[in-house]
């Protein structure tokens, strides 16, 4: 089982390697388009800032995380409401985001083991709101490299978003309206050290592999299956790849696959 402590220590990381990445950017630069239509580097960093602020809620005042959602305009425009909302010139978007995910950890280091958090659609314990928190900040994280053009080193936090992907499989079938598949699916993944993850039962009929870093980009729907070195064995397998959703909500609408040229379609 991850120690929570560690499970934070790597959360801090995560958003530390972002940080650096937007801090330096001139102010004009957070206005720059990212691959989530619509959202901005700000918008971005403000989803960042505002989901932390409402998972600190769900830690410390349930009462009040729960009624973001009973009291909102429009809740099928939370998320992206939420980011408007937080959305701040530079500067002051980054103390919001730095003093929020630094409350966050503390709040989450004092649950009582064993209690869950309320969170939309579940409940959750705080290593798996503080999992869920490095997958989000990685997969934002992406969205800001590439609208930054840079590539960014994976690292072996990347097990973390990559164990979230496994354990959500039929979150995703559920959310895209189809059966949760009962057959066991036997995951492989060559981690950037050059070590292998796995999950599931090594007999499994149903098989995925391929590196770390690409099973997270489908998970988080940064990149479309076609796009990755992913290969599926068996019927469930093959299915698990189209339809991978390792946050909660309703289906993304995920990524177009890129065209012959290698720009985005």
């Amino acid at each position: 089982m991850v120690d929570l402590t560690d499970l934070l220590a790597d959360l801090a990381a995560e958003s530390a390697q972002l940080d650096a990445m937007v801090a330096p950017l001139p102010a004009a630069d957070w206005a720059r388009p990212t691959p989530a239509q619509g959202w901005s580097i700000g918008h971005q960093i403000a989803h960042l800032a505002w989901t932390d602020n409402v998972a600190l809620l769900a830690a410390t005042d349930p009462e009040a995380f729960y009624a973001t959602v009973t009291t909102a305009p429009d809740a099928t425009r939370l998320v992206d409401a939420g980011a408007e909302e937080f959305l701040a010139p530079p500067v002051e978007l980054l103390e919001r985001w730095r003093a929020g995910r630094t409350a966050l950890a503390d709040a989450l280091a004092a649950v009582p083991a064993g209690e869950k958090l309320p969170w939309y659609g579940t409940r959750m314990s705080a290593t798996s709101m503080a999992t869920a928190r490095i997958m989000e900040t990685w997969a934002h994280g992406e969205d800001v490299a590439d609208a930054l053009g840079v590539v960014r080193p994976a690292t072996d936090r990347l097990r973390h978003v990559a164990h979230l992907g496994v354990r959500t499989l039929g979150h995703g079938f559920a959310a895209h309206g189809r059966a949760t598949p009962t057959s066991p699916v036997r995951v492989e993944l060559l981690g950037p050290g050059g070590d292998t993850w796995s999950w599931g039962p090594a007999d499994a009929a149903d098989r995925l592999s391929g590196p770390a870093r690409d099973f997270c980009l489908l998970v988080t729907q940064r990149r479309h299956r076609a796009d990755l070195a992913l290969v599926a064995t068996g019927p469930v397998a093959d299915e698990w790849l189209d339809v991978a959703q390792a946050f909660a909500g309703p289906p993304g609408n995920g990524r177009e696959p890129a065209s012959a040229d290698g720009a985005r379609a």
